[in-house]
């Protein structure tokens, strides 16, 4: 099936399901919509499931892992092998996001869409062996980026399949900063100053490398600001296609898809720029410290649930949000009715 018979398949959510769900929370023996986020984000889910019968029993993170040809000019901290190490440490817990789904039941499935090497175990989707470096010649072509975008896709099908409710986006390929403020700058069309931070720990001589590579890129590539899969092709990465299927592949099977931090949630921008209904199909975790976090979020009209000061990756964030969720489940399941309790119900205030 082409990208576009996918695009083809996205709905609306049911909005039906979802005023069941506030009907519910607002008849729940508390304070009206004190809860919050908590709330409105199971409110969303209702809605994403088409049904106010939310389940949140089987959760996955799943890990686009490449790498980016950009590296080669400086414009990171540590090496492509390092990609590599970390991905294959998913599968040992000796990662943080993989110690996060251990502690919140959590499956974890890191995904090799574009990485320098072959590893032993790190399921393989892979595109091309990275990305080629975007100072030079375009990152990718049209049909490695739309593969990509259709390979994240296909694994929310599977994972539909398998039974699960809820998927955490995630990340791993060194360079993936320097991609995700390209893309956001043309998306945007910000300053490549006001998107760009440190990534993962560049020095002030560092920075300034790394945004004047992104302007020769843009500049030399011209990168088409209406078409997001043009501005992916030239300037972004193998894992930024691949969580943009994981986006859309949510919209498409009815599976709520949560947003880590500044790469996932430049994915989510992409996403929604191809379809604009994948919107209410994303769920947003926490606000990444890299200096277009917030502007990011603002862009796809989203509030993080959480504000931890997190810039990791990995999807830490988003698997931090999973206990707040089964936390606020359990009380929409459980809790007495104001009619249970034989208490007046709260009135909404003017």
């Amino acid at each position: 099936m082409e990208l576009k018979e996918y695009l083809e398949q996205i709905k609306p959510v049911d909005k039906k399901a979802m005023e069941l769900a506030e009907k519910r929370w607002d008849s729940i023996a508390k304070p009206l919509k004190s809860l919050g986020k908590i709330e409105t984000n199971l409110i969303q889910i209702a809605g994403i499931q088409r049904t106010s019968a939310i389940c949140l029993k089987k959760k996955a993170l799943v890990v686009m892992c490449a790498d980016n040809g950009v590296v080669e000019e400086g414009v990171t901290q540590t090496g492509q092998e390092v990609t590599a190490i970390v991905a294959e440490n998913f599968l040992d817990e000796k990662s943080c996001a993989a110690i996060m789904c251990e502690d919140t039941g959590t499956d974890i499935f890191p995904i090799d869409i574009g990485m320098a090497v072959d590893t032993p175990r790190v399921e393989k989707h892979k595109i091309a062996y990275g990305t080629k470096n975007m100072a030079k010649e375009p990152a990718m072509t049209r049909e490695e980026a739309e593969r990509g975008i259709i390979t994240g896709i296909q694994i929310v099908e599977r994972l539909k399949k398998e039974g699960y409710d809820i998927i955490a986006t995630g990340e791993m390929g060194i360079g993936n900063t320097t991609t995700s403020s390209a893309v956001a700058s043309v998306l945007l069309n910000q300053s490549v100053e006001s998107v760009t931070g440190r990534g993962a720990g560049l020095d002030s001589a560092g920075l300034k490398r790394k945004m004047e590579v992104i302007k020769k890129a843009i500049k030399m590539h011209e990168p088409n600001p209406k078409d997001p899969v043009d501005v992916l092709a030239k300037v972004g990465g193998f894992d930024i296609a691949g969580l943009v299927g994981l986006y859309l592949g949510g919209a498409i099977y009815g599976i709520p898809v949560v947003a880590d931090g500044f790469i996932s949630s430049v994915a989510a921008l992409t996403a929604i720029r191809m379809e604009p209904l994948v919107q209410d199909y994303i769920l947003a975790s926490h606000v990444s410290k890299e200096p277009a976090g917030a502007m990011i979020l603002e862009a796809i009209g989203k509030s993080p649930s959480i504000t931890c000061d997190m810039c990791l990756g990995e999807g830490t964030g988003a698997v931090a949000l999973f206990p707040l969720l089964s936390m606020g489940l359990h009380i929409y399941e459980k809790m007495s009715t104001f009619a249970q309790i034989e208490i007046a119900d709260y009135v909404p205030l003017e």
